[in-house]
């Protein structure tokens, strides 16, 4: 059995450990991995899409607790999600969700059981009283039916849209990794419309000429652009950050279009 755990909580403070050691306390034979604990604070969409592209490298029955809360401690509910064979403890924020574009899931339960809490329970660190202890009686073999009460729905996050035009594709940077390149929400087969081969992308007054295949490609000193592991258009500096170079964030557009010339 495996608990991986995606937090926005670094390494500076101890609560990463924390959650650890309640994990061990109730199962010390599960094996917990890191998926991620360098989320930006407070940042539920890159702890979303983290998530999402690395469950489906993990076997059925895995336990994925996300810990991206701003509203700890508020209204908003603590969920437990099955589907596939997988589960997924967080808050009701959206940070479950992406991993659920499209499917509906098998069952959605309200952590409302307070016998499998810490006892008193903090109202701002879910993470060590509610999450880590779920998904450590969860990894027992715990029904999750004895967890709390099913519920119909959760909160989706809005997948930011895409403007198409003409031979145009209009996106936005979603995530930025830790080397500083530069993800949008601009999927490979949304590229299917237009000549590959003949591509330029733009990000303000810098404009790519073409889709490179690796990052060594742009080991001149050039700014490139490639379809990257999570099948998204990517911008990126080979050595180099491109957030940097670029002084780039999340939210700016980006531009796919056939046939522009270089400026």
């Amino acid at each position: 059995m495996i608990i991986t755990l995606t937090t926005d909580f670094g390494y500076k403070d101890p609560f990463v450990g924390i959650m650890k050691g309640v994990i061990a306390g109730i199962n010390p034979n599960v094996q917990v991995v890191d998926l991620s604990h360098g989320i930006p604070p407070q940042d539920i969409m890159a702890a979303a899409l983290v998530l999402r592209h690395s469950v489906p490298y993990f076997r059925r029955g895995a336990i994925h607790v996300a810990v991206v809360d701003p509203g700890v401690g508020s209204t908003r509910h603590a969920l437990l999600i099955e589907s596939d064979g997988q589960y997924f403890i967080g808050p009701d924020n959206g940070v479950l969700s992406l991993t659920l574009t499209d499917k509906q899931p098998d069952t959605v339960i309200q952590l409302s059981n307070t016998i499998y809490h810490l006892q008193p329970t903090s109202a701002t660190f879910h993470g060590r009283d509610i999450f880590s202890p779920v998904a450590a009686h969860l990894s027992l073999g715990i029904d999750p039916a004895a967890l709390g009460e099913p519920i119909d729905n959760f909160v989706r996050l809005d997948w930011p849209k895409l403007v198409k035009s003409q031979g145009r594709i209009e996106g936005e940077i979603v995530y930025i990794d830790g080397f500083g390149n530069l993800f949008t929400n601009i999927q490979e087969q949304d590229l299917a419309a237009l000549q590959r081969e003949n591509l330029s992308v733009t990000l303000g007054d810098i404009t790519i000429q073409g889709l490179a295949r690796s990052y060594a490609a742009g080991e001149n000193g050039r700014c490139i652009a490639l379809i990257n592991s999570w099948g998204l258009v990517e911008i990126a500096f080979y050595r180099d950050s491109a957030q940097r170079r670029c002084q780039a964030k999340i939210g700016d557009k980006v531009q796919v279009s056939v046939n522009k010339k270089s400026n």
